[in-house]
């Protein structure tokens, strides 16, 4: 009797611990377990907080809400390319990658006059700027089939093309700069005439760059004009050893008040010309002995005249919402196409090898085991 008592009451305590707890023994659980997370978990920093004001919801929605529905993608965006852009490719592109040599570009450390040359004559540095600007003014998509098929012959060659188009100061004047700085620099840019880097990353800051920027301006008034004072250390800034203009992100101080309401510290954007009093473009970096251009940036108590302020007086202290709005070019379709194209050259070659390629006098691509890596390749590739 005793051990039918013992058991019916631990069946008695498991059918409890079963049945769904009440409303509000629920709400204290969740909400003590929230307290205790929320103590753990580090504040959103202010480089974060930037990219959620300066972004918007969209598919992304439906992916963490687990109800994704890809007619909505297809009523928005369109995945064809336009005539222009067709025809792009089946010349400017097609000639181009004829041109182009990996093995000879990784020996040189370099890409070929001749292909310097033709990048910058046929608006390859120019493909998001405007027509009215002589740029090509192509989509996103025509961007991205660009960059993808150039990555095929190069990577390297590829991040040449992707740079200007996507990291460069390009969309920054577009969308925020003073119309005398688009009638400037944009036509410069699109002819190829001028190449852009952008001087992001420092020696201690990356991806926190807003949090962890040492980089640092400060507000002053020389000979009658307002402007600043800064001192930069930025590395790993792809293009600069051949850039004509260097857009800069520093963090403005405004310790007298001069901004007078017209602007705010904080991080702030500018572009200096090669050549600009004080500035120093370093020698060449190496990084994964990849070919393309990138080197170090470099100034101390350099004067920038508040008309090179990307935008001018009034978009001092924006620029990282400003970075968060156009970097999108770069990290949702540019370098995703290099994954792309880096993914369709794994499929092409593992598939020839595997079909040339015997053992037990039979080619790789009859075993099975070998059959279900092909399929999966081909399928996160192709499908």
């Amino acid at each position: 009797p005793a051990a039918m008592l013992r058991t019916t009451a631990r069946g008695a305590m498991r059918a409890a611990a079963m049945r769904p707890a009440s409303a509000p023994a629920r709400t204290f659980v969740f909400s003590t377990a929230y307290s205790v997370a929320k103590k753990m978990v580090p504040k959103i920093s202010a480089t974060e907080q930037a990219a959620l004001d300066g972004g918007t919801v969209g598919f992304d929605r439906q992916i963490f809400s687990g109800s994704v529905s890809l007619e909505g993608l297809k009523k928005k965006y369109s995945v064809a390319l336009t005539a222009e852009e067709q025809a792009f490719m089946d010349n400017e592109v097609e000639q181009l990658c004829e041109m182009i040599s990996d093995y000879q570009i990784t020996r040189d450390r370099d890409l070929p006059p001749e292909v310097w040359a033709f990048i910058r004559s046929r608006g390859f540095l120019g493909m998001m700027i405007p027509k009215e600007y002589g740029g090509l003014g192509f989509s996103a998509h025509g961007h991205s089939q660009v960059v993808m098929k150039i990555a095929s012959r190069s990577g390297s060659a590829a991040v040449t093309v992707m740079v200007p188009n996507s990291l460069g100061p390009g969309e920054l004047l577009m969308k925020h700069g003073t119309q005398a700085q688009r009638d400037y620099f944009l036509p410069r840019l699109a002819s190829g005439e001028i190449i852009p880097c952008f001087g992001l990353t420092g020696a201690h800051s990356g991806s926190d760059a807003a949090g962890s920027m040492r980089d640092e301006g400060v507000v002053v008034e020389r000979n009658g004009r307002l402007g600043i004072v800064a001192s930069f250390n930025k590395r790993y800034i792809t293009m600069a050893p051949i850039a004509g203009v260097v857009g800069l992100a520093f963090n403005l101080k405004d310790p007298n008040g001069l901004l007078r309401g017209r602007g705010t510290e904080g991080i702030t954007l500018a572009l200096l010309e090669r050549g600009h009093e004080g500035l120093r473009i370093g020698s060449r970096h190496d990084p994964l002995t990849a070919s393309f251009m990138n080197g170090p940036v470099q100034g101390e108590d350099v004067f920038i005249d508040m008309d090179q302020v990307i935008g001018g007086q009034e978009k001092a202290g924006t620029g990282w919402s400003m970075l968060m709005a156009c970097l999108a070019e770069g990290r949702a379709i540019s370098l995703p196409a290099l994954g792309v194209a880096a993914s369709k050259g794994v499929a092409a070659s593992v598939g020839a090898y595997a079909k040339v390629r015997k053992q037990f006098k039979v080619p790789l691509s009859d075993l099975e085991g070998v059959q279900e890596h092909l399929a999966r390749i081909a399928g996160t590739t192709y499908v």
